[in-house]
């Protein structure tokens, strides 16, 4: 049996259903709200690798190194991609990341409630240890984002991977501890509450 397994997150902003293949319209649809796949600091797929790119994140699930999501708005439109990945089961520990969201779904409530719902999902249900996230040293909004979550910076990896371009990123790493789980879970409820 794999650790974690595929579940279904549901909240009020967003739905996170398992990847699936048949998903790949709708997500080559949602990453050209914004043209994502142009960000130099990101690897997102165009709409043309879609495919290639659900295929591969399939392949790391069979591995047992990644849990990938298709992420929903609460119209039933899908918006983006996340995932459990760099999966550590042994120390119950995991990375939320590889995500993209739609231009017009980011800075709404429904980033927050994934973030929510993964977090929930690891500390309460599969009882991990930590959970990290890591971004590019440089994505400042995905940085105000992490830390908005309250999450820790644990520091940065100099020249931690080549980019497709042939640049080294500095990756810039972040955790949430068990411990703190209880004070985060009630941070993010105040920020789904709060008006925006």
């Amino acid at each position: 049996m794999s650790w974690p397994e595929p579940v279904t997150l549901r909240g009020t902003h967003a739905a996170l259903l398992p990847l699936a293949p048949d998903h790949t319209p709708a997500l080559a649809e949602a990453v050209r709200d914004g043209e994502l796949w142009k960000l130099w600091y990101t690897a997102v797929p165009a709409p043309e690798r879609m495919a290639a790119e659900i295929e591969r994140r399939l392949a790391l699930q069979q591995r047992g190194s990644m849990l990938p999501f298709t992420v929903f708005d609460a119209e039933g439109r899908a918006v983006g991609m996340t995932s459990y990945m760099n999966i550590d089961a042994g120390n119950r520990r995991v990375e939320i990341g590889s995500t993209w969201t739609a231009r017009s779904a980011q800075r709404t409530g429904l980033n927050t409630e994934c973030k929510q719902l993964l977090l929930a999902h690891a500390f309460e249900q599969l009882a991990c240890i930590a959970v990290e996230f890591r971004t590019h040293r440089l994505n400042s909004q995905s940085r105000r984002a992490i830390e908005r979550l309250g999450a820790q910076l644990d520091g940065i990896l100099r020249a931690h991977q080549r980019l497709a371009d042939g640049s080294l990123r500095d990756t810039a790493v972040y955790s949430i501890t068990a411990a703190e789980w209880p004070t985060i879970r009630s941070h993010l409820e105040w920020q789904l509450q709060r008006p925006r």
